[in-house]
């Protein structure tokens, strides 16, 4: 049954990518062109987001299971550190390029044709290098 609500889950939240446009690369671009032809309608999204998660974490946090009674795993990590601000640029300068993030890269997959995949193929790449220096402080 938990398969079946992640799937659920990532399917409502691919569905609601498309229907807000964060899956249409121009538009996301365009959303981060403050200097040019700026469209703020994303910053409405986001904010939507928000206003549903904000919420949701605090329901979580205080009640500590999922709601099929299965531990709870939130982040905790509170240091900033040289992977968090590297893998930050990183990924703003992919979506600034690119105008995908991993997510709405997900969700277009299946519907933009071969556009997405150099994205697609760059972010597996990494992640890959993410994990690099984790498998290497496990040898």
């Amino acid at each position: 049954m938990p398969n079946a609500i992640a799937l659920l889950a990532g399917l409502l939240f691919g569905f609601g990518l498309i229907l807000s446009g964060m899956t249409d690369p121009a538009k996301v671009t365009a959303f981060l062109d403050v200097a040019g032809r700026w469209d703020p309608s994303l910053a409405f999204v986001m904010g939507g987001a928000l206003l549903v998660a904000l919420p949701a974490f605090q329901f979580a946090r205080r009640r500590g299971t999922t709601l099929q009674g299965e531990p709870l795993h939130l982040p905790t990590a509170r240091r900033i550190d040289g992977r968090l601000v590297g893998g930050s640029i990183a990924f703003g300068v992919g979506w600034g390029l690119s105008g995908y993030c991993p997510g709405p890269a997900l969700a277009s997959l299946s519907m933009a044709g071969t556009a997405v995949w150099p994205f697609f193929i760059a972010m597996l790449v990494g992640m890959v290098l993410y994990e690099i220096p984790e498998w290497w402080r496990g040898r």
